[in-house]
């Protein structure tokens, strides 16, 4: 195996682990990477006590002061972007060259937006709003301790999205990232370690019911920031229940619908798709996963994407041509297997792409087409698998979208202005696309309705999410 520093960051160390050892393996190979030793109990207590000991010092440091810290982290992850690329694209087993041309640039905007953000922070301006005996204002303070839980799908730009409007506000943050794929946050621990103040951001590492229910039980933390499924949502809603209640800041997963009126261009949605669904091989919460189109058009839209997926090139990602690479574990695998299989079993109708790889965890880009109460086409697969179903009336497949239980992504596609704003409109999602889909700015905010979640990431949205509003009265 290749070595990794596979150190927790406490405070101003690195230590190793004294927990359990955890194996992140890479999954294009199917074989381990690095061997992680997990944080114990008193690990979690100790990162969230250096935390708790730094936090009020940095806030305390002036929006100017921590910008600065926020702009040189960005410049040296853009640095030190090779190496980092790397670690990424092996252990989360993404091509290297879009991690390297698009996700480590993601993650450096990320720190520089907030970095520029905490000094245009938005209140209300003081007046006499009483009476002219007293004059008020309001102030935005940081929370305190805020335990972070990212996920495995995007290791890097996930934890950015949190610590940084975090720690931008004068929080210090302890952040656990997934037993997947820790490698890539342990190495950006290095540069944290060099540019902020000891404490302000921990690393604990280990899985979500010893270490990950350690941290967000943790008496001193007050606010919890997760990334991942429903259930792991109602645990941390559960633990933020408890003596002292904590803020929460969910983002639960997602099942994107995607509505094709009968004047839709398909050419441009079928490219569009290309990336939209099977990015990161379609482990994404916001993915092109379930279209809804016009039956009008679907058998044309079914032959373009035939086209589409027949073509699509997946591999090692190390490989220069491939498109998307293995999901990220052979459990993962075989969960989207069993989603194809039983669709299969029912009478859909599936189109694959071609083999990839004899080794790693790879599977093929899959259309399914199948009717609209399908499990393939209600339940978040997480894997490079789209599916198809006709609708006769858009008010129907604005019906069909908004009775799923998850309300993070959507797009609607039409030529029809009024009639594309319309049906945004009616949308019950976090974020609704017009004749395109997945396409982010840090300046937009991105966050989920129902069991999606709430809170926003990215965005002066995200900022005030990460910081508690007081109220200041003058007599």
């Amino acid at each position: 195996m290749t070595q990794f520093d596979t150190r927790l960051l406490i405070g101003d160390e690195f230590v190793a682990g004294e927990g359990a050892e955890e194996t992140a393996f890479e999954p294009a190979v199917g074989v381990p990477l690095a061997s992680v030793a997990s944080a114990s109990l008193g690990q979690v207590d100790a990162a969230v006590r250096a935390a708790h000991g730094s936090y009020k010092a940095w806030a305390r440091q002036t929006p100017k002061q921590r910008s600065a810290a926020l702009f040189r982290i960005a410049a040296l992850i853009e640095e030190r972007a090779p190496a980092l690329a790397a670690i990424e694209s092996r252990n989360a087993g993404k091509p290297l060259r879009y991690v390297r041309g698009g996700e480590i640039a993601n993650v450096v905007d990320v720190f520089r937006f907030f970095g520029t953000a905490v000094r245009n922070m938005p209140a209300t301006a003081a007046g006499n709003y009483r009476s002219d005996k007293f004059t008020s204002l309001m102030r935005r303070d940081p929370v305190g301790v805020i335990a972070q839980i990212a996920p495995w799908n995007y290791p890097l730009l996930m934890a950015a999205w949190k610590i940084a409007p975090a720690i931008a506000a004068g929080n210090a943050v302890v952040i656990k990232p997934s037993e997947y794929t820790p490698l890539s946050l342990i190495a950006l621990g290095q540069i944290f370690a060099e540019v902020l103040p000891p404490g302000v951001v921990n690393i604990v590492c280990g899985n979500g019911p010893d270490v990950g229910q350690a941290l967000i039980s943790h008496d001193l933390v007050r606010m919890i920031s997760l990334t991942g499924d429903v259930r792991t949502g109602r645990a941390v809603l559960q633990a933020a229940a408890g003596p002292m209640i904590k803020r929460t800041h969910l983002e639960l997963g997602g099942k994107a619908p995607v509505i094709v009126a009968a004047d839709a261009d398909l050419d441009k949605l079928v490219e569009t798709l290309r990336e939209a669904s099977f990015y990161n091989a379609g482990q994404d919460c916001t993915a092109a996963c379930r279209i809804f189109a016009d039956r009008f058009i679907v058998q044309s839209l079914t032959d373009k994407l035939q086209d589409m997926v027949e073509s699509l090139i997946y591999g090692r990602p190390e490989r220069d041509d491939v498109e998307f690479g293995p999901v990220i574990s052979g459990r993962q695998q075989e969960r989207v297997a069993g989603f194809v299989d039983r669709a299969r079993a029912t009478g859909a109708e599936i189109i694959q792409g071609v083999p990839a790889e004899t080794e790693g965890y790879f599977y093929p880009p899959t259309l399914v087409s199948a009717p609209v109460d399908a499990e393939i086409v209600q339940k978040e697969v997480f894997g490079p698998v789209l599916s198809i179903t006709p609708f006769d009336g858009l008010d129907t497949a604005v019906e069909w979208a908004n009775a799923s239980e998850y309300g993070l992504a959507s797009s609607i596609w039409s030529r029809d202005a009024e009639v594309a704003l319309s049906v945004a409109n009616a949308l019950e999602y976090g974020v609704t696309w017009i004749n395109t889909h997945g396409v982010m700015a840090t300046e937009m905010p991105h966050g989920g309705m129902k069991n999606s979640g709430y809170g926003s990431d990215l965005s002066m949205q995200s900022l005030l999410d990460y910081t508690q509003v007081r109220h200041l009265m003058f007599g």
